[in-house]
């Protein structure tokens, strides 16, 4: 026997897939006009502006309030501009300069770049209180370590985006920014009370609520108070209890993409942990980026076999289908801002630019880059000051594997500017820094969460709060390098 057409439908509509490729294939259209709610933008789907315009009119040939999201954020995680990093700085530098005013403008920006593509959705942005500095997936995604600053900023942040007509999406529910683990490879712990919660991590989210979000997506984070031993994204504690009831949420609940290990490792794949999340709450199940048709079939078929055998309410895959279609049709019926300056992203990345010490009188220096690999979330986005550079010499080199003589070297008694990002939790980062410092003029330009590590014996130490193409430039001028 088949699979019931208008279960199937139903359970489509909780959806949110993606595709490979710069154009949708034909299943991909094919599935919305069967019910999809939506797909995900991702890098892989971004050739330029009007290839992208084409693929979302593509999409809603399928069915006209289809939603697009996106993962937008500006700053270190672009979807747009990944092939050459963001004109925008992240929220890291936002929060820096704390200028809330400019933090709405910022995403009125990026909201009306996306709303001109036909993106209805930004998976954006993102909340947490980044409070531990080691932590590898949070980081310069954060307007910073107060819970206050990050609270009107993220506001501020929502107001600017959904005046265009996008919607936001809050991330990551309770919050990702006590974590020191990725949750794309495991599932990290919060050992946190729910009353330090309230006080550290649960600001920004009360704050968005009261601007109006319409979205807000879940963490796979551990919060063995709330959570047990599964993620927030399985938990009705989290989901209902605390977002809902407690906070007063009314809008749709997004999971974050359950390909990720810290769902599809605790429910025992993709189409288990969408049974799981939609039983706890969420409305909207992010599939991840690594989707075909048959993955998004044997998803709905999962779905659909747990209402039949009693496992899931179908009341419950109806309120949830039905709030994915009221967030898609706030969409189309929500006006756009005005046009904003088109320097606006560079001259807010000048702002944020800190320098501890001298940088006068640098010349022709050697620069340094060191490598860092990217998050999954970043993804391979080009950083650092070699495109705004003008023909200065630049090598790029492992920590641990490259000798300090060596650049010393190459220098040839010129000053020497090492950039990095998270220096120092790389290996043999700050090993590198302090022996260079040692014999060298060297200034370090920090790209990446400065937390509270500073050199010592440099010239001088320069933070930028992120490492788009705009705090790139920010830096080289700083440095009067351009």
């Amino acid at each position: 026997m088949g699979l019931d057409p208008g279960l199937r439908r139903l359970a489509l509509g909780t959806l949110l897939a993606a595709y490979p490729g710069p154009v949708p294939p034909d299943w991909a259209v094919e599935l919305v006009a069967d019910g999809l709610a939506g797909h995900t933008l991702f890098g892989t789907n971004v050739h330029d502006p009007a290839q992208v315009a084409a693929s979302t009119a593509a999409l809603r040939a399928g069915r006209a309030d289809v939603l697009v999201a996106i993962d937008e954020e500006g700053g270190d995680v672009t979807r747009l501009a990944h092939a050459t990093g963001s004109p925008y700085p992240g929220n890291a530098a936002l929060g820096a300069v704390d200028d809330t005013a400019l933090t709405r403008q910022v995403y009125a920006a990026i909201g009306a770049e996306l709303a001109a593509l036909g993106v209805t959705v930004n998976l954006a942005p993102t909340v947490d209180v980044n409070t531990a500095d080691e932590n590898p997936v949070i980081g310069t995604r954060s307007f910073g370590a107060d819970p206050a600053r990050v609270a009107a900023h993220s506001a501020a942040a929502v107001a600017g985006l959904q005046a265009t007509g996008v919607a936001a999406c809050a991330k990551h529910f309770p919050g990702h920014g006590a974590t020191v683990a990725d949750s794309h490879h495991e599932l990290p712990t919060v050992d946190a009370s729910p009353a330090v919660l309230r006080e550290r991590d649960l600001p920004p989210f009360a704050a968005v609520i009261g601007a109006g979000v319409r979205a807000i997506m879940t963490a796979h984070i551990r919060v063995p108070a709330l959570t047990g031993d599964g993620p927030a994204t399985f938990s009705r504690a989290v989901l209902v209890d605390l977002l809902r009831r407690e906070y007063g949420f009314t809008g749709t609940v997004i999971t974050d993409a359950l390909e990720m290990k810290g769902a599809a490792l605790a429910a025992g794949g993709v189409g288990p942990a969408a049974v799981l999340a939609l039983a706890a709450g969420a409305d909207l199940l992010c599939v991840g980026a690594k989707v075909d048709a048959a993955l998004v079939e044997h998803v709905a078929v999962e779905i659909v076999t747990a209402i039949e055998d009693g496992r899931l309410d179908r009341a419950r895959v109806e309120e949830a289908a039905g709030r994915a279609a009221a967030l898609a049709a706030w969409t189309r019926a929500a006006g756009a801002a005005a046009a904003t300056p088109a320097d606006l992203g560079y001259a807010a990345a000048r702002r944020a630019v800190r320098v501890e010490g001298d940088v006068t009188g640098l010349g022709r220096p050697l620069v340094v880059q060191v490598h860092a690999a990217a998050t999954i979330a970043e993804g391979r986005v080009p950083w650092g000051l070699g495109p705004h550079l003008a023909g200065l010499e630049e090598v790029r080199v492992v920590a641990a594997e490259i000798e300090p003589t060596e650049l010393g070297r190459l220098a040839a008694g010129r000053p020497i500017v090492l950039v990095g990002r998270h220096l120092h939790r790389l290996p043999g980062g700050t090993t590198l820094v302090d022996a260079l410092a040692a014999a060298y003029p060297v200034t370090v330009v920090e790209m990446g969460w400065p937390g509270r590590w500073r050199p010592t014996g440099v010239r001088a130490f320069v933070t930028t709060f992120g490492a788009s193409h705009a705090n790139g430039r920010a830096a080289a001028e700083a440095l009067g390098l351009i």
